[in-house]
């Protein structure tokens, strides 16, 4: 009698345990505080034990928590990006981004998002300068073609003058080390090389991502959706077609949340949606739950998602598979890109 009983009373607290992670905790789930202080994660060259990573090798693709890219080397070397005068301007059709704005010597020129146009005034000193090297308003003439209007200059903190295009303070990237180079278009999710009107670069239709941005009939009002990546199949993506990730130190149960701190200056928790604006996801796997900080974050099948600031547009897939611990989510939930049961 004493064994049906403990059986029976075995058997209940099982389908309890079933019952309650199947609901993913609750529509609203709170979680447990986690130990782990995850730091940004990059593309690292010293992952660790923890696959983390460790000093300056935190964000050294650009991606760090202050969107500088900081850890910018030695790239300045001979004729590398430096603060020399920009002289005459031109403008040269890049292949993936299109018509974007050069020095003279035709180094690519940047805007930071940081950065404000009306009124001018750069944000970026310090460390950040030297990463990023202030293209100087002396000598400075518009390309053939160009607006001459759009070109102006700011003082900055030090005294300097700064050139602006639209605006915009002007900067060239230190890990340009040739002609041609457009290795910081997208550095951050902050940094856009320059369009010739003073726009972002390979924005569609000249358009500023994030002011506006629409895809399709009906764009507008869709807060969560699919779409097709040509290496990863369907993946989910937010309103703005920006790639949704989930983290493997995460839990989707118990619900724990090991992005914490400087980890959330990189990767960024996905807001709630309205279940109603919903497409091509299942109703059952989107879920809201609530981080240690109380905010409230979007679930995909019980998993925490983000967006990753080094996806500078829609359709990036940039933080796949950084550190082998962030993955984009396919339709069911699962991570894209691995095998089944990984």
């Amino acid at each position: 009698m004493r064994n049906k009983r403990h059986a029976a009373f075995a058997g209940a607290a099982a389908t309890l345990i079933m019952l309650t992670a199947g609901a993913c905790g609750g529509e609203d789930t709170k979680s447990q505080e986690s130990n782990n202080k995850v730091q940004p994660v990059g593309d690292t060259k010293d992952i660790g034990k923890d696959g983390y990573g460790k000093g300056k090798d935190y964000g050294s693709d650009g991606y760090g928590s202050d969107g500088y890219g900081g850890d910018a080397g030695s790239a300045t070397d001979g004729e590398g990006a430096d603060a020399k005068p920009a002289k005459q301007l031109s403008v040269r059709e890049d292949a993936k981004l299109g018509e974007i704005v050069t020095d003279s010597r035709g180094f690519t020129l940047y805007r930071f998002d940081k950065d404000t146009p009306k009124p001018p005034k750069s944000n970026c000193d310090g460390d950040c300068a030297t990463a990023w090297p202030v293209v100087p308003a002396d000598d400075a003439s518009a390309a053939a073609g160009m607006d001459s209007s759009l070109l102006g200059s700011v003082v900055r903190s030090d005294g300097s003058k700064q050139l602006t295009l639209g605006g915009w303070p002007v900067y060239r990237f230190a890990k340009d080390t040739k002609a041609g180079d457009t290795k910081g278009h997208g550095v951050g999710g902050t940094w856009n090389a320059l369009a010739p009107d003073g726009k972002k670069a390979g924005q569609a239709g000249g358009g500023e991502q994030g002011e506006g941005w629409e895809q399709g009939a009906g764009a507008a009002d869709t807060e969560l959706t699919t779409t097709e990546d040509p290496k990863l199949g369907t993946i989910i993506v937010d309103g703005k077609r920006m790639t949704l990730y989930r983290f493997n130190k995460d839990s989707a149960w118990p619900m724990k949340f090991a992005c914490n701190d400087a980890c959330l200056d990189t990767w960024k928790p996905a807001p709630p949606v309205d279940k109603t604006k919903v497409e091509g996801v299942a109703d059952k796997l989107v879920t809201t739950v609530t981080r240690p900080d109380g905010t409230k974050q979007l679930a995909i099948d019980c998993w925490p998602v983000y967006t990753f600031t080094g996806d500078a547009k829609p359709g990036d897939t940039n933080g796949q598979g950084k550190q082998g611990l962030w993955f984009a989510v396919t339709k069911d939930g699962k991570k894209a890109g691995v095998a089944a049961g990984e």
